[in-house]
C-alpha cells in the first residue's frame, strides 16, 4: 500500500491494512461458488435474492475485522447491526450485485467501509472476478489495483460536462421504484430520462464496479436511485479519495438518503439540477 501509510493515523491504516486481508479472503471464497450450478439461491423478506456465497462472505467479514478490532461496530446487509464501543463502525456488503453474481456475470463486488462516528475514514471496492480493487483511506488518496501489479493512483476523469459523459446505474428500471417520499414513479422516470438524455453513454455496469468505474477515470458518473447505506459507505471515502464527489440527490454529504451520486466532481453540479425535479420537495 505505498503511499498510503505515511499519509493516515496508524489506527486507519491498521484497519485498511485489515480490510484488504478479509477481502482477499472473500474473494477466495465467493469465487468458488461463482458460477456453480449448485448454488443455493433464497429470497429474503424484501424479495431481493441472497445465496450461500453472500452469508458465507459476511461471515468472514464479520470474524476477520471484530476480529481484529473487537470494541468496533458492525453493520452488514446479511448479518445486521453489532453496537460496538471504540467509535469505529465497519458497514459493509459481501455481495454488492447478487442479481449480477446469479447469473454469471463478473461485476459483482465486495464492499467495505469503515466510519469514525459520522465520517468515513476507509472504504475498499474489490471486484473478485475481474481481479480489480480500489481502496482509500482518507488523507491517503485513493489506489487502484489490477491482479498482482503494484497500486497505482485512482483518479476520476476530466470531462467537464454531461454532454462528453457516460453515465452508469446499476438498473435504470429502478429509478421506476423509487417510493412516493422520494418523488414516486413520475420523479424517478424523470431524473432518469433527462441523466439520459444530458449524457452521451448511458451504461448499467452498475453496483459497486460502476463506483469503481468513476474512481478510475473510465465512467463520469454513477447513480442510485435506490441506496442502503452498506452500498454506499465503501465508495463514499473511495470517490472522495480519487478527486471526485459523492452525495445524494439533494447534494447532501450522507450515506443514509436512501440514494447516491458519485461523479467526478465537474459534472456534479449538472447532474444534481436534472435529479433535484425527482425530489421538488426535499430538504
Amino acid at each position: 500500500m505505498t503511499g498510503v501509510h505515511g499519509a493516515i493515523p496508524d489506527a486507519t491504516a491498521d484497519r485498511l491494512a485489515r480490510a484488504l486481508t478479509a477481502v482477499r479472503a472473500v474473494a477466495a471464497e465467493t469465487l468458488r461458488f461463482f458460477n456453480d450450478p449448485s448454488l443455493t439461491v433464497m429470497t429474503k423478506s424484501d424479495r431481493s435474492p441472497v445465496t450461500q456465497a453472500d452469508i458465507a462472505a459476511e461471515g468472514i467479514l464479520r470474524k476477520e475485522l471484530l476480529g481484529a478490532f473487537p470494541d468496533d461496530g458492525f453493520l452488514g446487509e446479511e448479518t445486521g447491526s453489532t453496537a460496538g464501543t471504540s467509535g469505529y463502525e465497519w458497514v459493509v456488503d459481501p455481495i454488492d450485485g447478487t442479481k449480477s453474481f446469479i447469473r454469471g456475470v463478473p461485476l459483482w463486488a465486495t464492499l467495505v467501509g469503515c466510519r469514525q462516528g459520522d465520517e468515513g475514514i476507509l472504504g475498499v471496492i474489490a471486484v473478485p472476478a475481474l481481479d480489480e480493487t480500489v481502496y482509500a483511506a482518507v488523507g491517503g488518496g485513493a489506489w487502484h489495483v489490477r491482479g498482482n501489479t503494484p497500486a497505482t493512483p485512482a483518479r476520476v476523469s476530466k470531462r467537464g460536462s454531461l454532454g462528453e459523459a457516460l453515465v452508469c446505474s446499476s438498473a435504470f428500471t429502478s429509478f421506476d421504484d423509487r417510493p412516493p417520499s422520494m418523488g414516486g414513479t413520475a420523479g424517478g422516470r424523470a431524473a432518469r430520462d433527462g441523466l439520459e438524455e444530458a449524457c452521451l453513454i448511458s451504461r448499467t455496469w452498475g453496483d459497486g464496479y460502476g463506483y469503481l468505474l468513476v474512481a478510475t477515470g473510465r465512467a463520469d458518473l454513477m447513480v442510485d436511485p435506490l441506496m442502503n447505506a452498506w452500498d454506499a459507505a465503501a465508495v463514499e471515502t473511495v470517490i472522495r479519495e480519487a478527486g471526485g464527489r459523492f452525495t445524494d440527490w439533494q447534494g447532501r454529504e450522507r450515506i443514509d438518503s436512501g440514494e447516491g451520486l458519485a461523479t467526478n466532481g465537474l459534472v456534479h453540479e449538472a447532474a444534481l439540477a436534472i435529479l433535484r425535479r425527482a425530489r421538488p420537495d426535499a430538504g
